[in-house]
């Protein structure tokens, strides 16, 4: 590859050895895809639980009203990115590894 940049997918596919830099690059690469594999989790996740919280009713003098109701999908997405973070259900390792493969990567 005479002076051109290199790629993760060179070195994957033997194009040229890998160096410290390629393989720090490809790491960091897959880093970022299965992190924003973990966000989309979170978001499903997210999405899923505020129809379940939605019809909590709760009563004072510890709950309801107006300010409840506005924070309650914060709660949903809280709850949701712990979920995700804690091995979650199985979406974020379906994601990650589809996109690894749309980009020419492997696991």
């Amino acid at each position: 590859m005479n002076g051109a940049v290199m790629t993760p997918t060179d070195v994957l596919l033997g194009r040229q050895a890998a160096t410290p830099a390629s393989t720090a690059a490809l790491a960091a690469r897959k880093r970022q895809v299965q992190d924003a594999a973990q966000a989309f989790e979170a978001s499903f996740l997210s999405t899923m639980l505020q129809p379940m919280f939605a019809s909590l009713s709760t009563e004072a003098p510890f709950g309801g009203g107006r300010g409840e109701e506005m924070f309650r999908s914060f709660l949903t997405e809280a709850i949701a990115k712990q979920v995700a973070r804690a091995g979650g259900i199985g979406v974020a390792d379906t994601v990650q590894r589809e996109m690894l493969k749309l980009q020419g990567l492997t696991e």
